[in-house]
């Protein structure tokens, strides 16, 4: 990949305490990279009520990255992509924070549109990511999930969710308490077993080593939902300890 070329772009939000996280993020971005040698030639917001994307990625496409990087909400993420596909923008590699790919509706609604993107993630079964007791308990949500109108795999959020609440739960049974105080200092110094695998926090409560997953979809043939149960769908490449498979590059390859 040539390092002359980046984009930063997503929602423009200006209530609560939102703006002032994105800002941050913007901040961080830029100032990646720039470590990274990265000439950013594309950086905008764009407006919540956003409905029509096209605009908007004709407008990257003028500007020609070679990477595109978009922070998004779900609904914006489905625009933006079926924009991008109908539109034929081919950049080199492109995805990064767009929330709702990860959920099976909006997998099932783009199905092969999504090749080639590559994109956070938290959990996905990948057998580098199946620690004791996360299969178990996701066959008990998925035998479940139909019926109560939920996420018919689970993979997003079920997981970590009962991993929030083993560590909340053994930190109260160690310490026989339910104050906050107590409860922090504990969590703070101490590695949990979970169904996400070991839990520590470092210093000042961040991850004491990074597990946020990126992953790239590829080889997606169809919307059916058999298709993302498939893992060689979806692609986990990052961190490189539970790397299971190889980046499709450039994006163009993947279609």
């Amino acid at each position: 990949m040539r390092r002359d070329d980046k984009v930063w772009m997503g929602p423009q939000r200006t209530f609560g305490g939102q703006r002032l996280g994105r800002e941050h993020v913007e901040a961080r971005a830029r100032e990646n990279a720039g470590k990274a040698g990265l000439k950013i030639v594309y950086d905008k917001n764009y407006p919540p009520a956003t409905t029509d994307f096209t605009p908007i990625v004709r407008a990257v496409q003028a500007a020609n990255p070679d990477l595109f990087i978009v922070c998004s909400y779900p609904l914006d993420s489905v625009g933006l992509v079926r924009a991008v596909n109908e539109l034929g923008f081919k950049p080199k590699m492109w995805g990064g924070a767009m929330v709702g790919l990860q959920a099976t509706n909006f997998k099932t609604q783009l199905g092969p549109l999504l090749n080639g993107i590559a994109n956070y993630e938290t959990w996905i079964p990948a057998k580098s990511m199946q620690f004791p007791g996360s299969m178990e308990l996701l066959a008990k949500y998925q035998a479940r999930a139909a019926a109560e109108g939920a996420d018919p795999l689970g993979y997003y959020m079920p997981v970590w969710a009962y991993a929030y609440l083993q560590v909340l739960g053994d930190a109260i049974a160690a310490t026989k308490s339910l104050k906050d105080d107590v409860l922090a200092d504990y969590i703070r110094k101490t590695t949990f077993k979970t169904v996400v695998g070991d839990v520590k926090f470092g210093a000042k409560g961040e991850w004491a080593q990074d597990r946020m997953l990126l992953v790239q979809f590829q080889n997606i043939k169809s919307n059916s939902i058999d298709a993302f149960r498939d893992l060689s769908t979806e692609v986990l490449l990052y961190p490189e300890q539970y790397k299971s498979g190889e980046l499709i590059y450039p994006y163009e390859k993947a279609k």
